[in-house]
């Protein structure tokens, strides 16, 4: 997608480096995951965007020549919860692509990173606990 050799301070920098093909989805990423998670703060982690909710990064996103995706760790919860839906893509250890040569999964991919917000509330409120 881009120079591997730049690195990016903020997310807008890294979709103004994007390709033409690339960024219209990227951007549209962003737009979901801006929705689903509003108090989330938008950085930028192993040089790709990511959302931080209660110290914790949430999801990240990061675009390709013939996909894009998104990241996140730990995977199993989400995996095990979105099993059926994520049967059509294919993913990795700690991410899930998305075609460009497919529409954009937008509900599916609110849908993770709501669910990923609450994994998120949940780990900091139980490390507040104590637990």
């Amino acid at each position: 997608m881009t120079d591997e050799k730049q690195k990016f301070t903020t997310v807008g920098e890294y979709l103004e480096a994007a390709t033409y093909d690339v960024e219209p989805r990227l951007t549209e990423m962003r737009e979901i995951i801006r929705t689903a998670l509003p108090n989330a703060e938008e950085t930028i982690s192993y040089n790709i965007p990511a959302y931080k909710q209660d110290g914790v990064v949430v999801i990240q996103f990061a675009g390709f020549t013939h996909h894009t995706s998104l990241s996140f760790f730990p995977t199993a919860a989400t995996f095990a919860h979105f099993t059926e839906e994520l049967a059509a893509y294919r993913t990795s250890k700690s991410a899930i692509q998305f075609p460009l040569d497919e529409p954009l999964p937008a509900e599916l991919v609110g849908a993770i990173a709501r669910f990923r917000g609450d994994e998120a509330a949940a780990y900091a409120a139980r490390k507040k606990s104590g637990h």
